[in-house]
């Protein structure tokens, strides 16, 4: 993503974020969707998930409330 691209606008133009996605198929707002998420977590889709940090338990009783 490049972040060195800025625009001018208006507060009500840059508010006005869902008008820009309305006319857009669902793979498309998918697809923003998915750039926006890999550009919060610093990622991209070639690169699979650590999943040694997470872990779950089969049992409830295991839990400490």
């Amino acid at each position: 993503m490049n972040r060195s691209i800025v625009s001018k606008s208006s507060y009500n133009e840059a508010d006005d974020h869902v008008s820009f996605y309305l006319d857009k198929t669902p793979l498309e707002r998918l697809n923003y969707a998915c750039d926006i998420i890999n550009s919060i977590f610093i990622s991209s889709p070639e690169i699979k998930v650590d999943r040694t940090v997470f872990s779950s338990r089969k049992h409830a009783k295991l839990i400490q409330p």
